[in-house]
């Protein structure tokens, strides 16, 4: 939950097996807005960002016993949830930190490679999208924008090369969706596309200039969802409002 709060609950009968508070167990503060990040399953352990220091920034707990199995790094906490992906060939947990985007190896012994992102006010929340085997988008608002990176196996780990980066994605706190090599999402609160290999905006959408899009895009591959409601919370309905991608 948003105070730490992290356990699991038996599937049949809902009777708790185990819990424990991430942040008590980091010796960190809460962010902000709370804890927002998903907890992730990796090879049997639950795998969470309390962001504390002292190598405990990413913890792994034992699923079945709320043991921790291990723990890692430095970094400040976002709003973001680790992802298991797989780049380069290699399986890792990708990390969207407060400080950088990263990839870590499963057991958390090692950083593959890392992208430093650093926003002001401290506010990196969106998910970054895998393109391809071994590129990735990221993007955060309060005009930051968004940038695709691309690894290259050098031995020992990944290099890291900066294919594209600008200012005509910023993603705030909703996340962009990968369609047949475009990238569709919010910058900042109007829906736009852009080219996931250039970076090029192809568009901007907004639905009324009293409405706005306030969630996460969604697509089935042929049309694409975004819920819009009135700049005036008090007044009005959200609204599902459907786009043709072609």
């Amino acid at each position: 939950g948003g105070g730490g709060e992290l356990g699991a609950l038996d599937a049949a009968d809902g009777r708790q097996i185990w819990r424990t508070n991430i942040l008590q167990d980091a010796s960190a503060s809460n962010r902000q807005w709370g804890m927002a990040g998903s907890p992730l399953i990796v090879d049997g352990n639950v795998v969470v960002t309390p962001g504390g220091s002292g190598g405990r920034s990413v913890i792994a707990y034992d699923a079945a016993t709320g043991r921790r199995a291990w723990s890692a790094l430095d970094d400040r906490a976002s709003y973001s949830s680790p992802m298991l992906v797989r780049l380069g060939g290699e399986g890792q947990i990708l990390l969207f930190t407060g400080e950088r985007l990263l990839g870590l190896t499963t057991d958390g012994a090692r950083v593959l490679w890392e992208y430093p992102w650093v926003t002001s006010p401290d506010v990196n929340a969106s998910q970054p999208i895998v393109i391809g085997g071994n590129r990735v988008f990221v993007s955060t608002g309060y005009g930051k924008g968004a940038a695709v990176i691309e690894l290259t196996g050098d031995g020992n780990g990944f290099a890291v090369r900066e294919v594209w980066r600008n200012i005509r994605m910023k993603n705030q706190f909703t996340s962009s969706v990968l369609h047949e090599g475009f990238i569709y999402g919010l910058d900042e609160s109007i829906l736009a596309c852009i080219d996931a290999a250039t970076g090029e905006l192809k568009w901007k959408f907004r639905p009324s200039k009293h409405s706005e899009i306030y969630c996460s895009p969604a697509t089935d591959g042929a049309l694409l969802f975004v819920v819009t409601r009135a700049e005036s919370k008090e007044h009005g309905m959200p609204s599902l409002v459907a786009l043709h991608l072609k």
